[in-house]
């Protein structure tokens, strides 16, 4: 059975944000993943960590802004990510270099860097240098920090003009940095919408060892995964089969109350016990 990391930004609304690591231990998680932790203190999420019992396995770099307080609230204010964004190389690198800083107190082994939205006229052709050059310097600091850097496609219709909506593109760029910190992060949910035929994309770009996360949700409404028209018991299975041993973030907004929606995972849970 995968392992699943409960999404504290789209998870447990319904509390606090900071009441939510409790919450998700108490529901089984063993791990957590988020948006953003700009908005605290690294100590003071680490000690939430450490509480519960949990671990820290993603969170983003911030959207934008070039101090703690203007990256805590830049995704509010419209932001999705500098990566691919010229004249933005100070928030880039300011992003980043406090992402590192709190993947070290948090002891978190990946961090996504968001590539931001392209600019009316801009082509994803016309920024490939701007962004190649960007993710080298980037990738070099990670290697420094112990850290893997993600990029991942989004599709359009959640987030009209995002710079990366497909997987080859992620997975060029990955080539193109060659750089074993650098990776792809590939959320089911989005491969759907924008592409389809996920198993067979599963099947070619897992064996590649360049997939340092996954995520899911159910599609076309983002729910539990328990709904929609992706088959999550044949690709958990197929996970399984493809030896992926990483995390699986459970990225989506729950229908009705988050504990009342963990049917589908309790239901692993109670499978993965009765095979022991």
């Amino acid at each position: 059975m995968p392992q699943f990391a409960a999404n504290l930004s789209l998870m447990y609304t319904e509390l606090p944000f900071l009441e939510r690591f409790a919450a998700a231990a108490r529901d089984g998680f063993r791990a957590v993943e988020y948006l953003f932790p700009y908005a605290h203190a690294p100590a003071q999420l680490a000690q939430q960590l450490r509480a519960h019992g949990l671990q820290q396995v993603l969170f983003n770099a911030p959207p934008g802004g070039t101090t703690r307080d203007a990256m805590a609230t830049a995704w509010d204010a419209g932001a999705r990510g500098t990566l691919c964004l010229a004249g933005q190389d100070a928030a880039f690198r300011a992003g980043l270099q406090q992402a590192l800083e709190y993947a070290s107190v948090l002891q978190c082994p990946r961090v996504h860097v968001m590539g931001g939205l392209l600019p009316a006229g801009q082509s994803h052709a016309g920024v490939q240098a701007l962004v190649t050059e960007r993710l080298h310097w980037a990738a070099q600091q990670a290697q420094d920090a112990g850290v893997a850097l993600l990029i991942e496609p989004i599709n359009g219709r959640d987030m009209p003009g995002y710079y990366l909506q497909r997987q080859d593109q992620a997975h060029s760029l990955v080539q193109a940095v060659d750089s074993p910190r650098l990776q792809v992060q590939m959320d089911l949910y989005h491969c759907q919408i924008v592409e389809g035929d996920v198993a067979m994309k599963l099947r070619h770009y897992l064996p590649t060892g360049r997939v340092g996360h996954i995520q899911i949700a159910g599609v076309p409404d983002r729910h539990e995964p328990d709904s929609g028209e992706l088959h999550y018991p044949y690709l958990f299975d197929l996970l399984d089969q493809l030896g992926y041993t990483g995390w699986v973030g459970c990225e989506y907004r729950p229908r009705a109350g988050t504990s009342q929606g963990l049917g589908w995972l309790q239901a692993y849970a109670r499978t993965d016990a009765a095979a022991i």
